[in-house]
């Protein structure tokens, strides 16, 4: 109906792999405030789940281990996919470059195919976590910037693939944001000025909150006719 917009994910049932970190947790504790039903996984609990959180373990290099997961958490409405690996100075080994891969792309991929007839049934959507290096280059971590160029094509796919299952499925392109693991790069004041000069005035490190808007539109209804596009949260650093 014209002008039935809904922005409200309250008893939502949302699922973020990943939860346990910088982004993955924000996200998590976003939707929980939204009055969303979160479960958070992670291949290790190394950390205490948000607030309000059921966690999961899984590890997303595991065909089994992923049907197993969409076995104990059953039907979801939305599927985020936020697991991430860097191996930095490894990448360019094979092996190295194949887990990246495995755990970002070909983890979206298991996913999706996993969770595909509850997210039909519910007439869910799924939310990749793509990067701004889905467009840069990245010197020392070409696998981490090959898997996020790969989950933006995926999504366009996967969006193509699922439609006419009433499934939507975009992604968020984050900017530079404050975590873990970007500590390092933070530290560094080269690095530090060079993304500050990039960034248009006024524009700074992002929180990973800063991300939760976002999201929780496109796990809204008010979002039913957005499907297959990428949206960057960056601050402006990929319009310049």
């Amino acid at each position: 109906m014209a002008g039935d917009w809904n922005f409200s994910v309250k008893g939502k049932r949302v699922l973020i792999t990943g939860g346990l970190g910088g982004i993955g947790s924000a996200l998590a504790e976003g939707f929980v405030r939204h009055g969303a039903e979160v479960i958070v996984t992670g291949r290790a609990r190394e950390r205490t789940p948000p607030v309000g959180c059921r966690y999961e373990a899984v590890n997303l290099a595991e065909d089994e281990d992923v049907e197993k997961l969409a076995g104990r958490t059953g039907r979801i409405d939305t599927l985020i996919h936020c697991a991430g690996q860097i191996e930095r100075e490894r990448e360019m080994l094979p092996d190295a470059f194949n887990s990246v891969l495995d755990v970002h792309l070909t983890g979206a991929l298991r996913l999706a195919n996993a969770y595909r007839s509850g997210l039909a049934a519910r007439g869910g959507s799924i939310i990749n976590i793509a990067s701004m290096f889905s467009y840069y280059g990245a010197p020392h971590i070409p696998a981490y910037a090959a898997a996020k160029a790969g989950v933006v094509s995926l999504t366009k796919s996967l969006a193509l693939s699922f439609a006419e299952e009433g499934i939507r499925v975009n992604a968020i392109a984050p900017g530079w944001i404050r975590t873990p693991m970007t500590d390092r790069g933070r530290s560094d004041p080269e690095i530090r000025m060079k993304v500050l000069t990039r960034l248009p005035k006024g524009s700074d490190w992002a929180d990973p909150d800063e991300l939760c808007g976002t999201a929780v539109f496109l796990a809204s209804s008010a979002s039913r006719m957005i499907t297959g596009v990428t949206i960057p949260v960056d601050g402006g650093y990929t319009a310049a």
